[in-house]
């Protein structure tokens, strides 16, 4: 069984997008998504170990681990233009499971980055150190929005939830303080969103430095995880018409079809 999540099954697809969650999330979380972009993509979400279809698996503490299991993931599924989104952690996810995937000769036709800065401006976040005792740590995960309704109600829940969560953040520490990222043959989009602490939109146009081609963002209203607000309408919307413009996409991709 694929460690990917196919929330509609298209075998002959004009593209398949790869979606990579946030640090502490799951696939599943992204599961709206698909009914937000054309019908003609086929729409893969990324488990990483120790949620969703590899819940039993041992969670992982580097980026490279984790970008390695995605692109090891995703090589079965290439033949159609490929196109990685990604948001907060999912982002580096993304950038480096498409550089992964160039190096391969697989390229990808576009990359979009969500809620994360350029790895040059990232910084550690005091509320969101590995480090802090459950308490404090649960506290600034719950200021950014994202943790599900009746989330203590599941016994046991909240130990598991944040012994992810610490792998997670340990991963992107690490992943902050290593060799500068090489840059994309793959044009590149940063969504941003106006009240993220997290990625502040005014350095958001900094990913452009990452890409060897076209780089363009897209802002909206909201916090950290605004498209949950809406159900993934506006960001889906975005999204179809970033990848369709891509300029390595134009030739491939059909600029038809339901949004």
């Amino acid at each position: 069984m694929s460690a990917l999540v196919r929330p509609r099954r298209n075998d002959d697809p004009a593209l398949r997008l790869v979606v990579c969650h946030h640090a502490g999330g799951s696939g599943s979380a992204y599961f709206p998504l698909a009914a937000r972009v054309p019908e003609d993509w086929d729409v893969l979400l990324v488990d990483l170990p120790g949620r969703g279809r590899r819940h039993r698996e041992a969670p992982l503490r580097d980026m490279g681990a984790m970008a390695a299991r995605v692109t090891e993931d995703v090589l079965p599924w290439t033949g159609p233009p490929l196109a990685l989104f990604g948001h907060s952690m999912g982002a580096v996810v993304a950038v480096e499971t498409a550089l992964a995937l160039e190096e391969r000769g697989t390229p990808v036709v576009w990359v979009g980055v969500s809620g994360r800065l350029a790895p040059a401006d990232c910084r550690p976040v005091a509320h969101l150190d590995p480090r802090l005792p459950d308490e404090e740590l649960m506290a600034g995960l719950s200021s950014m929005g994202g943790i599900p309704a009746r989330f203590d109600e599941v016994p046991g829940f909240r130990s598991r939830f944040l012994r992810l969560v610490r792998h997670d953040l340990h991963a992107l520490g690490a992943a902050r303080t290593g060799a500068p990222f090489r840059r994309l043959d793959a044009p590149i989009t940063a969504f941003g969103a106006t009240r993220d602490d997290l990625a502040p939109v005014h350095l958001l146009a900094n990913w452009a430095a990452l890409t060897r081609s076209a780089f363009t963002q897209r802002i909206f209203e909201g916090g950290h995880f605004h498209f949950f607000d809406d159900g993934f309408a506006a960001l889906g919307r975005s999204l179809a018409d970033e990848v369709r413009r891509a300029p390595t996409a134009l030739d491939q991709i059909p600029t038809g079809g339901p949004a």
